[in-house]
């Protein structure tokens, strides 16, 4: 019977086959080419605007140099996890460094940025504890929560009345963390931190800032969200990952040495998890280099984020309220976001498309990363298809009735 069930539940799941044949299927497209600002497909060049490589690192030759040699002097893996023989040099190093960057005493690294947010969130307050998250938090704390036996409250998306409410509604003697994304990965705006940490403070909670998207594109030399409002030492644990403007991949927690000794010995997905490859840190580690030496990257980045959101106001677009170079089209449909998508991959242009459940279906979206190196031309020519897709599909004139 209950395999029974389980065939039906499968065999009724055809939303994938019914986009398939509907030549609007958008996921999992091999890219046979990745140089930063452009990629190729199926054999034909396409602008890139769906990358989260803000600084536009990837192709950076000292960051490909650095990963040569780690694989030259470690290998290709460390076959193990990080507890046991999967620690090189090169992982302690990078954690210094790290630390030293987001100005916290100690840092670790694990596999992915998943992993570390699941490995924080799941194993530090406990079945008496309390964690209160941002309504639109990452699906990784999501999932963390879930595993942590503690009891999980919600608040309205950057909501401060709403998250004063929660705190009020807590027992004192409860162990209590704030969860925040510094920037929400879905709607581009920026974690209200001040107010969280004033809160925090005034309700004994600790405050944990998910910096997977400002890490390398906020505060100085992209030191983070924490950097940025002048909070650093008001968060209690800082996540980041690699994946982003580090060229890399990997996850790290930065905090105080207790907390991380305490997360080495009670995170599971770091314990039972193999360590990122030797090539991958010392990729992160150049990176992390280069956003130091080179703060024209940044300046870049930000000139170009504040052209292509004028820009698209200007045509009518819905980028709602961003603040950072993701920079949300609201479509507000499911199909129409699926077609959108299709028709800028037929013009040359890379984006992602957001849809249900990730986001209501009222709330659809394309969802379009600034890079650093990203040149005018280019943006202008994403901004010159976005407006004849408008023409065909009309978004922008359906939005305003």
């Amino acid at each position: 019977m209950i395999q029974r069930q389980l065939f039906e539940k499968l065999a009724g799941y055809t939303t994938p086959d019914e986009l398939k044949r509907a030549g609007i299927y958008p996921y999992f497209r091999p890219i046979q080419e990745n140089n930063d600002t452009e990629i190729i497909i199926q054999g034909r060049k396409l602008l890139m605007f769906g990358s989260n490589s803000y600084m536009g690192l990837t192709n950076h030759p000292k960051v490909k140099a650095a990963a040569k040699r780690a694989i030259d002097q470690y290998g290709s893996s460390c076959s193990g996890s990080r507890f046991l023989n999967g620690t090189s040099q090169l992982h302690i190093c990078l954690e210094e460094r790290l630390a030293d960057f987001v100005g916290k005493e100690a840092a670790l690294v694990f596999t992915t940025g998943f992993q570390a947010n699941v490995g924080a969130v799941a194993s530090l307050t406990g079945r008496n504890g309390v964690l209160i998250l941002d309504e639109s938090d990452h699906a990784s704390i999501i999932e963390g929560s879930r595993l942590s036996f503690s009891r999980v409250l919600k608040f309205a998306h950057n909501d401060m009345e709403d998250l004063e409410r929660v705190l009020r509604s807590v027992r004192d003697e409860a162990i209590k963390m704030i969860v925040v994304d510094g920037i929400f990965s879905m709607e581009g705006d920026i974690c209200n931190l001040p107010e969280i940490t004033e809160l925090a403070l005034r309700y004994h909670a600790l405050v944990m800032v998910d910096d997977a998207h400002g890490l390398g594109v906020l505060g100085e030399a992209g030191r983070g969200t924490t950097d940025h409002f002048g909070l650093t030492e008001q968060v209690d644990i800082i996540m980041g990952t690699f994946s982003k403007s580090l060229a890399s991949i990997g996850g790290f927690i930065a905090s105080t040495k207790e907390m991380i000794n305490y997360f080495k010995h009670h995170s599971r997905p770091l314990i039972f998890s193999a360590s990122i490859p030797p090539s991958a840190a010392a990729a992160a580690m150049a990176a992390l280099e280069i956003l130091q030496d080179e703060p024209e990257r940044q300046e870049a980045l930000w000139n170009n984020t504040a052209y292509m959101v004028k820009m698209l106001q200007e045509l009518g677009f819905d980028t709602h309220t961003s603040q950072s170079p993701i920079v949300p089209v609201y479509i507000k449909d499911d199909q129409l976001t699926f077609q959108f998508t299709r028709r800028m991959f037929e013009e040359g242009i890379f984006v992602n498309p957001v849809v249900s459940p990730a986001v209501r279906s009222d709330a659809s979206l394309i969802r379009m990363s600034i890079m650093a190196t990203h040149s005018r031309r280019q943006i202008d020519m994403a901004l010159s298809v976005m407006e004849k897709v408008d023409r065909e599909l009309h978004i922008t004139r359906v939005k305003q009735i």
